[in-house]
């Protein structure tokens, strides 16, 4: 095997390849930075372009091209509240009160190194244990997703700082919302109210923008009538760099959990970086010595999150390379263009004669994940500036982008005012101390808890509904996790009190 490796890393090395390489790097962080535009819609618009070269040219191209994207999404989630992309949710969290503090290059910094770790172990797994990590894939079913998204609705626990019950409340909202369109089985429509675009749902990243850009924009920078976007103005230094890249070295724990969260929820095939940063930010902030410092401005937060969605990307290729089954949208069009330089998925892809060309996409992954690192640090000088901008200028703009990218999505003037819709509501519910990240997370969950139950209710039909879906072995440690999940803020309540000798 190593010199199939050897073969591949040859190959991304090549200058045309190198050279097309960091382009795809380069284009993936554009991608990932709009709103709006996702990893899927570049690798879309790309994948045509790949018929003319030879296979290790163009998906070298592609493999850029989606590990670029999952850390240019964390740009506009730090420096303006706004995730480029579903996965970048809880990097919001923490990124966006950096830049408020006028740190937002140490997030951005933290960010790309981040993700660079996440990217890096989540490959090296993909070369070294894919075809073993697929076959347990494969023992996902309808009951496993349905425990997998009630255990990620309990970390709206987490989430909701001030009252839990707000914060499952919100969740029900979502949950509300994310049933409105087309049922997945049985097809039927649902609360769309006579509009033919709502037959497919919500848009999650109209939601996105609706929830946590406007209500920003409405209250910071109009409501407060502040000069700039953030209270404080960024000052980028190169030396920060390397501030940060010690600080960071020194959490490899949290930085190699949410790497295997992150390729974990990957390699299941459905499961996407929105819910392995999710999961990921909700078990450092639960394992933290100081767990709240998370939410107001920590780079562990932003650490969490992006290690655990770029660590998804690499993760999500386990079961597409090995049985043909995407784990993730962008990981579907990858498998377009594996098909159309007739590369069939499968365990021989690591052994026949096309061994050279797939190694040199993981390979391409690799040093992909070394460029977002450098692309991303030093980018950060650059970046940040863009958040010194006069708000007077910074806002009409962000206003016109979300527009735009609300609007392109399925180019649907619905969407654009679904979206001020929820730019109101999202700035009412901050009023009344609801955090609109509960609401998001139950839109995003919603489907696929439906479709695991639906389905749970007629494959269970011959042995009993209540024993397929809880006597089974990943259910019964899925469900064992969201009992744990539940009772934690009553464990680290007794926890906190014993340390402070109020407990006998």
């Amino acid at each position: 095997m190593f010199d199939v490796v050897l073969q591949g890393l040859q190959q991304v090395f090549v200058p045309l390849n190198f050279i097309l390489l960091f382009g795809g790097v380069f284009l993936g962080i554009t991608f990932g930075a709009l709103p709006g535009l996702t990893a899927t819609m570049g690798l879309a618009l790309l994948v045509p372009f790949t018929f003319t070269m030879s296979p290790e040219t163009g998906l070298i191209m592609l493999a850029g091209i989606y590990v670029g994207a999952m850390y240019g999404d964390a740009i506009p989630a730090i420096l303006i509240n706004t995730p480029g992309t579903p996965s970048a949710i809880a990097t919001t969290f923490d990124g966006f009160p950096l830049a408020q503090k006028g740190m937002a290059q140490h997030a951005l910094v933290t960010a790309a190194l981040a993700s660079t770790v996440g990217s890096l172990l989540a490959n090296v797994v993909l070369v070294v244990a894919g075809p073993p990590l697929a076959a347990a894939s494969l023992k996902f079913g309808p009951p496993e997703y349905f425990w997998l998204g009630i255990f990620g609705l309990t970390i709206i626990s987490a989430l909701s700082s001030g009252s839990v019950i707000k914060g499952f409340l919100a969740g029900c909202i979502g949950m509300v919302l994310s049933v409105v369109g087309m049922a997945s089985i049985g097809g039927d429509v649902r609360l769309t109210f006579g509009f033919p675009v709502l037959q497919g749902g919500i848009d999650l990243i109209v939601a996105l923008i609706g929830f946590f850009c406007l209500p920003e924009i409405l209250s910071s920078v109009i409501g407060k009538r502040q000069k700039t976007y953030t209270d404080k103005a960024v000052e980028p230094k190169l030396g920060v760099i390397g501030e940060v890249a010690l600080q960071v070295i020194k959490k490899p724990v949290l930085l190699i959990r949410s790497a295997i969260i992150g390729t974990i929820v990957g390699f299941a095939p459905g499961a996407g970086g929105n819910i392995a940063s999710m999961v990921s930010y909700n078990e450092a902030r639960r394992w933290s010595k100081d767990p709240d410092k998370y939410g107001k401005g920590t780079i562990d937060g932003v650490a969490a999150s992006e290690s655990a969605n770029s660590a998804m990307a690499p993760g999500s290729l386990i079961p597409l390379l090995t049985l043909g089954i995407p784990g993730s949208p962008a990981a579907a069009v990858i498998l377009g263009a594996l098909m159309v330089h007739r590369l069939k998925p499968g365990a021989e892809l690591f052994t026949g004669p096309e061994a050279p060309i797939i190694y040199s996409f993981l390979m391409g992954l690799l040093v992909a994940a070394f460029l977002v690192s450098f692309i991303g640090a030093f980018g950060s000088v650059i970046f940040s500036r863009i958040i010194n901008i006069p708000s007077r200028y910074l806002a009409p703009g962000i206003i016109f982008m979300t527009v735009l990218g609300a609007y392109a999505i399925r180019n649907s003037m619905l969407d654009v005012w679904i979206m001020f819709v929820f730019g109101i509501i999202g700035f009412i519910s901050r009023k009344l101390n609801f955090h609109p990240a509960p609401i998001v997370l139950g839109l995003i969950l919603g489907p696929f808890i439906e479709e695991g139950l639906v389905k749970s209710v007629l494959a269970g039909q011959f042995q009993g509904v209540f024993n397929y879906m809880v006597f089974r072995p990943i259910s019964g440690f899925l469900i064992a996790l969201c009992v744990l999940s539940l009772c934690w803020p009553l464990i680290a309540s007794w926890r906190a009190k014993k340390n402070k000798g109020e407990v006998a």
